[in-house]
C-alpha cells in the first residue's frame, strides 16, 4: 500500500538532488565573483561545447579586452589578460577540488599565450596550489603549459595536444577563426582534480594572458566546479523547482497534521 508521506518526502529529496547537481554558471556569473578584464558566461559557442555533465552555460576568461598586470607569474613578456576569482569557501584537508576546463587560442609560435587555475588562501591570496597551466608549443603538448611551473592537480588526460586550426569562439572577439602560426587551436574539455593538504578558507582563480603583444587572443572556459563533491557556489533552484519542493514540503506537513489529529 502506498504511503503518501514517504512519497512526498522522496519527492523533496529528489528535487534537492536535482538542485545540487546544477552547475554554477547556468544562471550567469555567480554573485560576488571578482573579474579583472574580460570574464563572462556563455552557452555552446563555436568550437566550445557545453562541459560534460555541465549546465546550460560555462564560465570563461579571455585576453580580448583584458587588463595589464594580471598574471601572478610575470615571466617577462606578459601583456594584457583577465582573471576571475571566486568567493571564499571553507574546505578541509583531504577534500577534492574538481572542475572541467577548455583552453582556446588563436596565437601560436613565438607569441604563445597561456592560461592557468590556482587555489589561493582567502586571507592573503597566497598560492596553495597551481592546478594546471596551458600553453602551446609547435611540438608537444598544450597541457601542461610549456615553460611553466608543473601543475599540482591530477589532469585527465594527463597530456593534452592542441586541436589545430583557427578556433571560432565569440570571447576571442576579432580573433575568432584566426590563427597565428603553429600552435593555435583548442584542447577540448579536460578535467582537473586536486586534494587539499590543509584546512582553511580558500578561493579559486582562473586566468589567461597574452604574450609578447596584444594581438591574436586566447581564452579558457570552465564548469562543473565541486568541493568535496559539492557544487560551488551553491546551486539556486529554478522557479519550477522551488514550486515542486514547496509542494512536497506542504504535503509532508499536511500528512503530519492529519496523523496528529487522528
Amino acid at each position: 500500500m502506498l504511503n503518501w508521506q514517504s512519497i512526498a518526502a522522496a519527492a523533496v529529496l529528489a528535487v534537492g538532488a536535482q538542485t545540487a547537481s546544477a552547475q554554477a554558471f547556468s544562471g550567469g556569473m555567480p554573485a560576488g565573483w571578482d573579474c579583472v578584464g574580460n570574464c563572462g558566461t556563455l552557452g555552446a559557442d563555436g568550437v566550445v561545447t557545453l562541459a560534460p555533465g555541465g549546465g546550460s552555460q560555462y564560465g570563461y576568461v579571455s585576453s580580448n579586452g583584458g587588463s595589464n598586470g594580471v598574471s601572478p607569474f610575470n615571466f617577462g613578456s606578459e601583456t594584457n589578460g583577465s582573471v576571475l576569482t571566486s568567493t571564499s569557501f571553507a574546505a578541509a584537508a583531504g577534500d577534492d577540488v574538481a572542475f572541467n576546463f577548455n583552453f582556446i587560442t588563436s596565437d601560436g609560435s613565438g607569441f604563445a599565450d597561456y592560461a592557468w587555475a590556482r587555489i589561493v588562501r582567502a586571507s592573503d591570496s597566497s598560492q596553495v596550489a597551481l592546478l594546471f597551466s596551458a600553453r602551446t608549443t609547435p611540438e608537444g603538448f598544450a597541457i601542461p603549459g610549456f615553460g611553466m611551473p608543473a601543475p599540482e592537480a591530477t589532469i585527465n588526460p594527463t597530456n593534452v595536444a592542441i586541436i589545430p586550426g583557427g578556433p571560432t569562439w565569440s570571447p576571442l572577439g576579432d580573433s575568432t577563426g584566426d590563427c597565428w602560426s603553429t600552435g593555435c587551436g583548442y584542447t577540448g574539455w579536460v578535467s582537473s582534480n586536486y586534494t587539499l593538504g590543509e584546512t582553511g578558507s580558500f578561493k579559486l582563480e582562473f586566468g589567461v594572458v597574452n604574450w609578447g603583444d596584444t594581438a591574436f587572443d586566447t581564452g579558457m572556459a570552465f564548469d562543473g566546479i565541486t568541493i568535496a563533491g559539492v557544487p560551488i557556489p551553491p546551486a539556486i533552484p529554478e522557479p519550477e523547482t522551488y514550486a515542486l519542493m514547496l509542494a512536497g514540503l506542504g504535503l509532508v506537513g499536511f500528512m503530519a497534521r492529519r496523523r496528529k489529529a487522528a
